[in-house]
């Protein structure tokens, strides 16, 4: 079996020189991606044409040759490259109606990174240089990278909170189809508990956000004092960047934690599609919501199955899971929240609402398992999944 693609990330201290061309490049990043999404607009606005990669690389190189944008002479032209072919990527996703229209990006919200292809670095015994520069990186390795293995895609990044990092693409061989299991398991996402398994085990919401929220706060209130523009507004902008740093890396160690754990102990793992976007209408609810991340454990169940040779099976959003009961495949007319734990008017089976909704989930995702390798079968009580609103 050939390996994956796969990026290890690690942290590095660059030197006075290398911060400040890589700042650079940052900003000249940004510069050339905002200037071709801004001709690409126009140009659709004005004469109703569509612009191609082709035509914002030769309008890069003729701003290089300008006055005004010289210095775009003075990092690398690779990832300037690479930030147009990002953008072209973008219109390709609205252009199929997967994504909406690329946006702007900004100095103080968008992500300062930059990425270098193959020409555009030197990889010798472990040690990374970039272009334009004449020293490696000061890197510090979590984790040697598998042996034997180059590099194909360098992607240099800062946070908010001033950390540096490098993310290198290889193609790691040592990823391997884990051995087959005969087990499968119901996930059902929760606010109280992150998920309930239908196992009937409980897996607790750490809220990394809430055990911070009021260091956050304070943090907050003494940024908003702050005269802008000051180094004293410059240091409480990287304080309050620390303290979500924090957060979001105990809660993506923990999803990598428990998304592992999942993969590895079950053959498929069924999820529900959840509606993101409509539950984080709800205003009561959206912050608590958004710690949980579980479209971030979704997207993490789903990359580590497809290395490990595991299923994920993903249950329509309208399958009524809470409303089901599992043992007679009653359907009750409402559920609401409140209800945790009920009893059903038709078999008299006491049913906690979590765990009732993970084994219905992992019912209705073993039958469209099976629906789709041609066997026309569905558990008694289980209703289509395909167009239900009930």
């Amino acid at each position: 079996m050939a390996g994956v693609k796969r990026s290890f990330k690690c942290r590095f201290y660059p030197s006075p020189q290398q911060a400040e061309q890589l700042n650079r490049t940052f900003g000249c990043v940004r510069l050339v991606y905002n200037r071709a999404l801004e001709a690409r607009t126009r140009a659709w606005k004005v004469d109703r044409q569509r612009s191609s990669y082709a035509q914002t690389s030769a309008w890069l190189t003729e701003w290089k040759r300008t006055d005004d944008l010289a210095f775009l002479n003075e990092v690398s032209a690779v990832p300037l490259q690479q930030t147009l072919r990002h953008l072209q990527a973008a219109f390709a996703g609205f252009w199929q109606r997967r994504c909406g229209y690329p946006r702007f990006k900004s100095k103080r919200r968008s992500r300062a990174s930059a990425e270098y292809t193959r020409s555009a670095f030197r990889w010798r015994d472990g040690h990374l240089t970039l272009a334009k520069m004449d020293a490696p990186l000061d890197i510090v390795w979590s984790r040697p990278l598998p042996t034997d293995v180059e590099p194909s895609t360098v992607t240099v990044s800062r946070d908010a909170a001033g950390r540096w990092f490098v993310s290198l693409l290889v193609e790691d061989p040592t990823v391997q189809a884990l051995p087959a299991l005969d087990r499968a398991v119901g996930v059902d996402a929760g606010i109280t508990s992150l998920v309930t398994l239908s196992t009937g085990e409980k897996i607790a919401n750490p809220r990394h956000e809430q055990a911070d929220r009021r260091k956050l706060a304070k943090a907050q209130r003494n940024l908003s004092r702050k005269e802008k523009g000051s180094a004293n507004r410059a240091k409480a902008q990287a304080r309050v960047g620390r303290i979500h740093a924090r957060v979001a890396d105990r809660r993506r160690d923990h999803l990598h934690k428990l998304s592992t754990r999942l993969v590895r102990e079950n053959q498929a793992v069924m999820i529900e599609d959840l509606s993101l976007r409509t539950l984080l209408r709800n205003h009561r609810m959206a912050r608590v919501i958004s710690d949980a991340a579980w479209s971030e454990l979704r997207r993490m169940l789903e990359y580590k199955a497809a290395w490990y040779g595991r299923a994920v099976i993903v249950v329509d959003r309208w399958f009524p899971s809470s409303k089901t009961c599992s043992t007679c495949g009653r359907i009750n007319p409402s559920m609401p929240l409140t209800v945790r734990e009920w009893v059903c008017t038709a078999c008299h089976t006491e049913h906690d609402r979590d765990v009732n909704a993970a084994q219905n989930i992992l019912a209705a995702g073993l039958a469209e398992r099976r629906n789709a390798c041609g066997a026309d079968v569905r558990p008694h009580g289980i209703p289509s999944l395909r167009g239900s609103r009930q």
